[in-house]
């Protein structure tokens, strides 16, 4: 091995040569050499190669790019002497002109002062201000964007690390202010994955780094604030906003006037929702700071000013009758508002009165909605601010004006402004002791009338919505008043004479149920509307399906609440799931007369009912219920069951056409069995799972074919390892194999087949590749073959009532990666040698679909051929799941995307015209998402894109014209100037 004193000895010819050119190749050798060893140096050593590395910067201008990196490594040395640093800073800033060197050689420049400024900052804090100078000397001028954001770095680190700046404050900021606003836009395929928004960012950092540049910066904001580029003004409100975080009154006290002049001009006049969002933004933060400014007796009070000049040029808008600029001024007095406690109670002393005022002068309900929209807004205000004292909040002191507006705009015939005033009504039941006792008897009265007997569908939903949005506030109010008002509306006839049909979507009894569930939250008092059995009360009432399910909705939401509390949760599963599985029983053995109850989507609409009420039940608890479930189930004992004297025996897993009402109920089972904890040891569960085998595989019954597997999977994913789990699956596939390859009940052994497997590659099981090798070999089976396809994305989509986390199934972390490595070769494999490949084109699709997106970008390239071939399957379903698999990743991978935009213009803008309203609109949102493709790719296919859209413009679907104007308004912005 060599020291690198042999090694420059042995280069001595090269680097004494009187040839630039080999001088240079001597240093750059050396300069390769430690770069990779300069950990190894010595003290020493890196004092006389920083000597002779300073002479050379005298040499040759091509030597110097050489010199340059080993000055590089050299800075990266541990064992730099003191005051080395200062040395090769001083060299470079008096030797090299930085900005006539090529774009990498400046970098370098830039490495080394920001490894000296990371591991030498005392030393360089002692050069004081010609530090900073010598920085300017080496920025000023530069272009490049790769350069740019180091220098940005570095500037920065200046200010917050408090180096001296000197008497060079305005040139450090002319430097930098040079390129605002930026004008950058990055070259196709850019591999150094530079955007403008992140020279931007980089650049707002520094301008807004330090108070010391307010007075040359706010005013070059101003200017720009008034130019006629949209990109410029966001630009400009956005660093405004980040100054204000740092400057103080004193900074700001010159520029005040001109800057609302700017922000009210803008909000006033814009057509841009995202200059009036950013001018609001920017009010906010102004009055913020204003707000943080500690006075002196004698000083001025600058944000009283600054409020008062808002106040004049807003608060006369507010009363004009055509009310034409209205909103604006509303929303900068809310934005100043909002700013701080000490800014609302100076505007709001002011506007409340006023609006109220104004309200009340009007007559017309469009008027009353506006002006209580605007006063709304100042209320949640008042909210996001809590409490406050009686003798500040002119709230307060309009309590009972306030109270009557909000009142009446209930009592309203206008929908609109009902709506609007719930909403009022409950930000002002969330203010604190803001509501009186006689209030709040008013407002439930409000609530219970227009949920219950408002013929708008909007409005009685919006009063549910508020009702349970207050109760855990005033429990004893609402469970007091509200809670016999329910049981008398569902005792009445009123309710069974006004349910004669549905009322604008909703019928009365659904309303009676949302409202029970509303009544069921009441903080703290789960128990009470159960004792009053209102939500089964509600039950005895239903009398079609659609209002059994509603109930059953009613009822889940009460579930989801008792699951915070341990208590509540046992009285609810105790008192709930008992008079379901008895109601359900009754009606299999009246099958005749309880139809309804039996219905598939009523049985479904149970089975998350049962669940929430089971999953988060104690081990013990739940133990002790299912000693008495499954024994209903597989012996026919129902002594634990309410009103347990049925016509006949219940044995749903017996022999017999008669018994079919009672197989259905297999789906309740699912509901109880599958939600149950790991640690529950379930009684005789080996016999359990042999008959749900046994019923999944013979029962001609999809409905119940269907839950059985489900039960079947369920159990079987949360079964620890060992014999009796692999008896158990090689029964099952025993059943499983015979059944798929002929008989009458192909159809459920392969639904049983994708259960089990899903249940299997959740939990990793090693039988899991045998099964899905099955299924990829079903997928060549004429009659069986669409169902598998379609079964790929049962098992990579998260299942709704059971195999979820949320049940307690074992779930592993990536399954879903695990599965796209283990079988899409084998999809891909096999689409290649099938003669009709719809099949595996649909199952590619669909794993492609649930699979993450960043595995998914990594995989697109040898995959993307084979979606493409998708979109031109007739198949409407995998045109569908293809689409939505496509329009991610052309917003994450638009360098992939672009070199097949061809044939993507060309699929979707065909696609567009698809009889499914579905594929119409992700042809179209996928359109949309083309935009973000590199301008340059785009620009040859806009005319044509343009013209192709006009047709869904008059599509008869509402939703699809809203995807092609938008889709299409993009496609006009494409190449044109700050997009």
């Amino acid at each position: 091995s060599w020291t690198i004193l042999q090694l420059v000895e042995a280069l001595g010819f090269c680097l004494e040569n009187t040839d630039p050119r080999t001088r240079g190749r001597g240093i750059q050798l050396l300069s390769q050499v430690l770069l990779e060893c300069h950990s190894l140096l010595q003290e020493k050593e890196v004092l006389h190669l920083v000597l002779f590395y300073e002479n050379r910067l005298q040499d040759h201008h091509l030597v110097i790019p050489s010199v340059l990196q080993g000055l590089r490594a050299l800075s990266l040395c541990e064992v730099l002497a003191p005051g080395l640093a200062v040395s090769v800073l001083k060299a470079i800033f008096q030797e090299v002109h930085v900005q006539s060197l090529l774009q990498q050689d400046r970098y370098t420049v830039y490495s080394i002062i920001t490894n000296f400024m990371a591991t030498r900052e005392e030393e360089l804090k002692g050069l004081g201000a010609d530090f900073t100078f010598g920085f300017i000397q080496v920025m000023d001028g530069e272009k490049d964007p790769r350069n740019l954001m180091v220098a940005f770095q570095i500037v920065r680190d200046l200010i917050v690390k408090n180096y001296a700046l000197g008497p060079f404050v305005e040139e450090l900021f002319e430097v930098t202010s040079c390129y605002f606003p930026i004008d950058f836009t990055p070259p196709p395929n850019d591999p150094h994955g530079i955007q403008r928004e992140d020279l931007i960012l980089s650049l707002r950092a520094v301008l807004a780094s330090t108070p010391q540049f307010a007075e040359f910066l706010l005013p070059l904001l101003i200017e720009k604030m008034d130019s006629d580029l949209q990109s410029a003004k966001l630009d400009s409100l956005q660093t405004l906003t980040a100054c204000c975080a740092i400057y103080g009154q004193k900074e700001l006290q010159e520029f005040l006037p001109s800057l609302w002049s700017s922000l009210r001009r803008e909000v006033f006049q814009t057509a841009s929702e995202k200059v009036e969002a950013e001018c609001l933004s920017a009010l906010h933060a102004l009055s913020a700071c204003l707000s943080r400014s500690v006075l002196s007796s004698d000083a001025e009070d600058r944000l009283d000013s600054f409020l008062s000049s808002i106040l004049q040029d807003c608060r006369h808008h507010l009363c004009e009758p055509d009310m034409k600029l209205v909103w604006p001024s509303a929303k900068l007095l809310q934005a100043a508002a909002s700013a701080s406690l000490r800014s609302y109670h100076r505007l709001t002393h002011s506007i409340l009165p006023l609006l109220l005022e104004q309200y009340n002068k009007h007559s017309q309900s469009s008027q009353r909605r506006t002006i209580l929209e605007m006063l709304l807004g100042f209320l949640e205000l008042q909210q996001k601010w809590g409490h406050v004292e009686e003798d500040e909040s002119a709230l307060l002191s309009l309590q009972e004006t306030v109270c009557s507006v909000v009142f009446s705009a209930l009592t309203d015939p206008s929908v609109q402004l009902q709506l609007v005033g719930i909403r009022a009504l409950t930000v002002l039941g969330s203010l604190q002791g803001f509501l009186s006792p006689s209030d709040l008897e008013l407002v439930v009265d409000h609530l219970v009338r227009l949920a219950l007997h408002e013929e708008d569908s909007q409005s009685s939903e919006a009063a549910m919505e508020a009702a349970g949005s207050l109760a855990p506030v005033y429990p004893k109010v609402f469970s007091g008043r509200m809670v016999p008002r329910l049981g008398e509306e569902l005792q009445s006839g009123r309710t069974d004479s006004l349910a004669k049909g549905l009322i604008s979507g909703i019928g009365v009894k659904q309303r009676d149920c949302h409202m029970c569930c509303v009544a069921c939250t009441v903080s703290g008092d789960h128990k009470q509307p159960a004792q009053q059995g209102l939500p089964l009360r509600c039950w005895s009432k239903a009398g079609n399906a659609q209002e059994l399910v509603s109930v059953c909705q009613s009822l889940h939401r009460v579930a989801l609440q008792c699951q915070q509390d341990a208590e509540g949760c046992w009285y609810y599963h105790q008192t709930v799931v008992p008079c379901l599985l008895a109601m359900a029983v009754q009606a299999s053995s009246h099958p005749l007369v309880s139809k309804a109850l039996l219905e598939e989507e009523v049985l479904t609409a149970m089975v998350p009912v049962i669940s929430a009420a089971t999953t988060h039940l104690s081990p013990e608890l739940a133990a002790q219920s299912v000693s008495h479930v499954v024994p209903l189930f597989l012996d026919g004992e129902v002594s634990f069951l309410p009103q347990n004297s049925f016509p006949c025996a219940f044995q749903p897993f017996e022999d017999g056409e008669c018994l079919e009402p009672q197989r259905r109920l297999v789906a309740l089972l699912m509901a109880f069995v599958c939600s149950l904890p790991h640690n529950v040891v379930i009684p005789q569960q080996e016999r359990l799972l042999r008959e749900l085998l046994a019923l999944s595989c013979s029962c001609s019954c999809p409905f119940t074919a269907t839950t059985a597997s489900k039960c079947f999977a369920g159990l079987v994913n949360k079964h620890p390892a060992g014999q009796q789990l692999d008896e158990i699956l090689q029964l099952a596939v025993n059943r499983m194999e015979p059944g798929l390859t002929e008989g009458p009940h192909r159809t459920q052994a392969l639904i049983l087949l994708l259960w089990v497997t899903k249940a299997l590659v959740l939990r990793y099981h090693p039988l899991s590749s045998h099964l899905t090798d099955k299924l990829l070999g079903l997928l060549s089976d004429v009659e069986l073959g669409p169902t598998a396809a379609d079964g790929f994305s049962l098992l990579m989509a998260e299942s709704p009532d059971v195999l979820h986390k949320g049940c307690h199934a074992d779930v592993r972390i990536m399954f879903r990666q695990r599965f796209f490595t283990d079988n899409v070769p084998k999809l891909v494999q096999g689409f290649h040698g099938a003669d009709v490949k719809a099949n595996y084109l649909k199952s590619l699709s669909h794993v492609l679909n649930h699979l993450p997106k960043p595995v998914l970008v990594t995989e697109l390239p040898t995959l993307l051929s084979l979606l493409l071939e998708a979109l031109s399957c007739s198949d409407r379903v995998v045109q569908l799941s293809t689409l939505s698999c496509l329009q991610p990743l052309l917003l994450e991978a638009p360098q992939i995307m672009s070199l097949h935009i061809d044939t993507l213009v060309t699929k979707f803008l065909s696609l567009t015209s698809s009889p499914a309203m579905a594929v119409r609109i992700a042809a179209l949102r996928c359109a949309h998402a083309l935009t973000s493709l590199p301008t340059i790719v785009l620009l040859p296919y806009k005319a044509r894109v343009i013209r192709a859209l006009a047709k869904p413009l008059d599509d008869k679907k509402r939703l699809v014209r809203k995807e092609a104007v938008a889709a299409r308004g993009e496609w006009f912005l494409v190449g044109s100037p700050g997009r």
